[in-house]
């Protein structure tokens, strides 16, 4: 296989719900918060290997929505632990060109981390050997509604045409319209469901669902569900006689 048929088979745009941090923690017997303090020292090897593999985007769900209804004192170790990751991330996004993004409802997060969190975007906007965006305070169907409110508002204001109005347009108002859909979604923790995560960018993405606990997922893994998702027939409603018919003529 030439190295452009491999890179054919590769997702450009994988997303990871990182699940498990906590049972990792009861199963160590270890202190409360410390399977979330194991868990963010996966993510380098991970996002490094993305960028070794040619992959342009790589989106994480580090807190959702619903996590604000967690214990307190664990609603406050994730902040502080992703203000910790965005100081850390920055030297990294830096050395290896990546563009650090977020997505997600930042008004219920606190002004000191909005602003680091947009601090660390602008210093990072040109960058463009890959993107890393991490998903926080994050729902897809807050961000479809999201969606449907801006286009409500053009609409009033007469910078849409409520006939022009379809998946496209509509594609265009929630996060991350200017990547690649996702291909690929991984949830470790041994779950089976999206949990609200990226549900209209993730679409048509192959799952691939692990028992692994966040904090024992490795780099040997992830390259396990790259080899998955190259062994799928991804037909986007079309057959596989169609899907065979294309892959000859191009």
């Amino acid at each position: 296989m030439t190295a452009s048929e491999e890179n054919s088979r590769l997702p450009k745009h994988v997303a990871i719900i990182m699940d498990g941090n906590n049972r990792f923690a009861k199963k160590n017997q270890m202190q409360k918060g410390d399977g979330h303090r194991e868990g963010k020292t996966v993510l380098d090897p991970i996002v490094e290997h993305c960028r070794k593999r040619n992959i342009q985007a790589l989106t994480v769900f580090a807190f959702s929505s619903e996590n604000w209804n967690r214990p307190q004192y664990e609603v406050d170790l994730l902040m502080k632990l992703l203000e910790d990751t965005i100081h850390e991330q920055l030297p990294r996004m830096q050395k290896f060109n990546i563009a650090l993004r977020f997505i997600g409802d930042r008004s219920r997060l606190s002004p000191e981390l909005q602003a680091l969190m947009l601090q660390a975007e602008q210093r990072t906007a040109n960058f463009n050997s890959m993107t890393l965006t991490i998903a926080i305070s994050y729902g897809g169907m807050w961000d479809m509604a999201q969606a449907a409110k801006q286009i409500a508002a053009d609409v009033l204001t007469n910078k849409l045409d409520l006939e022009a109005i379809d998946t496209d347009v509509f594609g265009q108002y929630v996060s991350l319209s200017d990547l690649p859909p996702v291909d690929l979604l991984i949830r470790t923790g041994g779950d089976f469901r999206l949990s609200n995560f990226l549900l209209w960018q993730a679409a048509y993405a192959e799952l691939y669902f692990t028992e692994t606990l966040w904090p024992e997922f490795t780099v040997e893994e992830f390259d396990d569900a790259l080899a998955v998702f190259g062994g799928r027939e991804r037909r986007f409603g079309k057959t596989s006689e169609q899907i065979l018919q294309e892959r000859l003529e191009n």
